[in-house]
């Protein structure tokens, strides 16, 4: 292997590291929420943070995609009020098969 693969398959080894120990600290941190949520207070003080509960009332939200689609819109009413995103990279992670 180059030296440049090798590094590249260090970090991509790190990374899948780091997303599983996010995930796990994401599980805590929900848990630790639910504690203070299901305590029924809007404030709890520790020693050196602060936490503020708040009841949130859901979003609202439009399925306007349906709503147009009722009213039979043309492909060319429909191609001139579309318009594309710019272009952007992910990386997805993947179990190496044996």
């Amino acid at each position: 292997m180059k030296t440049e693969t090798v590094i590249l398959s260090a970090t991509v080894d790190r990374l899948a590291v780091l997303k599983a120990e996010i995930a796990r600290l994401k599980t805590e941190e929900d848990a630790l929420k639910d504690v203070l949520i299901d305590a029924g207070l809007e404030v709890i003080e520790g020693t050196q943070h602060r936490a503020a509960i708040s009841h949130c009332a859901g979003r609202e939200l439009i399925d306007w995609k349906t709503i147009a689609a009722k009213f039979s819109p043309s492909r060319q009413l429909i191609a001139a009020h579309t318009s594309k995103g710019e272009p952007y990279c992910t990386v997805r992670l993947s179990a190496r098969k044996a």
